[in-house]
């Protein structure tokens, strides 16, 4: 194994802090894990190429939340710079007349005779399409005649036939428009049916969600939400006067760790935290809870459904610890 460098030992140790692995690291960049481990080794030679160098510690970095400017200026021994590889030059495709085979002179040759060939077709087809047309009109004159000379009992025999296909019509009609009004009927039934189970469902959401909300408007009435103490990149407050203890986590611009235990040590949560991507936790149960943000911009905090503002400005503290203490109201 390679020793490590001054910045592959940073970057190694800053990663392990936040509790990320080279397999969580690579979900968050998208980079790699044998690129991610050359980066700290200081095995560039694994990369695709020397441009890619840079541009890898720089996503490095700002997945575990370090100033990347500041690493770059810090450690420019350590980093190559970048260096523009030479194209190979391409060769040309050009061949001279000496190298165009023989053989194709008979195939020039016979491009002369090209113009006769067509323009005999031409006439050809243009014979062809007279002769056609000539035996549809032909064809058309000999029916019409046909028809002219075509017996009279033929006619009255169409016509019974004809009154005949309408009774039949009329009747399938009259039974068709029966079937019709009952499948009409049936459906209307199926919706009325649907439309007063949707509105009794409505109804009911609408009253659960109205509860919902005036237990959430009482209880926020009474919550208080305070500061204890802040120190280095983690802070400590103190939550009281509810009887519930709800928290939601929230990413709303890029995939982030997150980690969410009890005081005792035990874990609701230790994963990714996916953009979009939401986690609810009931802790009503608990004294004490520790929530471990590995990248905090975009990141929402809400307890009892009422959003409160993280400890620290993203910018500036990327990764923040916030550990809540609860006491139920019932016990004050």
């Amino acid at each position: 194994m390679l020793a490590l460098t001054e910045l592959g030992q940073r970057l190694r140790q800053e990663r392990e802090s936040k509790g990320l692995s080279l397999e969580d690291l690579q979900k968050l960049t998208k980079i790699q894990k044998r690129y991610l481990l050359g980066i700290e080794e200081g095995n560039y030679e694994v990369m695709p190429g020397k441009f890619y160098v840079r541009a890898f510690i720089k996503q490095y970095c700002e997945a575990i939340g370090l100033d990347t400017d500041a690493i770059f200026e810090e450690y420019k021994s350590d980093i190559p710079s970048t260096q523009t590889e030479d194209m190979p030059q391409q060769l040309s495709r050009v061949r001279s007349r000496k190298e165009i085979p023989q053989h194709t002179k008979g195939v020039s040759k016979a491009y002369d005779y090209l113009p006769t060939v067509l323009v005999v077709a031409g006439v050809v087809v243009v014979g062809i399409i007279i002769w056609v047309i000539a035996q549809n009109i032909v064809s058309d004159k000999n029916k019409e005649q046909a028809n002219q000379e075509a017996p009279n009992s033929e006619v009255q025999q169409s016509n019974t036939q004809e009154e005949t296909n309408e009774t039949t019509a009329k009747n399938d009609n009259s039974k068709s428009e029966d079937e019709q009004s009952a499948a009409d009927k049936k459906e209307q039934e199926k919706e009325k049916a649907e439309k007063e189970k949707a509105e009794k469902e409505k109804a009911e959401k609408e009253k659960a969600e109205k509860e919902k909300a005036e237990k959430e408007k009482k209880d926020s009435g009474k919550q208080e939400y305070k500061e204890v103490q802040k120190t280095g990149r983690s802070a400590t407050y103190a939550l009281s006067g509810t009887d519930a203890f709800n928290l939601e986590v929230t990413s709303t611009q890029a995939d982030t760790w997150l980690d969410v235990k009890n005081g005792k040590g035990n874990a609701f949560f230790s994963s990714i935290l996916k953009k979009g991507e939401t986690k609810e936790f009931d802790l009503t149960k608990e004294t004490e809870a520790r929530v471990n943000i590995g990248y905090s911009p975009g990141v929402e905090l809400k307890v009892n459904g009422k959003a409160v503002d993280l400890p620290f400005d993203a910018s500036k503290q990327v990764r923040q610890v916030v550990t809540i203490q609860y006491q139920p109201a019932e016990a004050q």
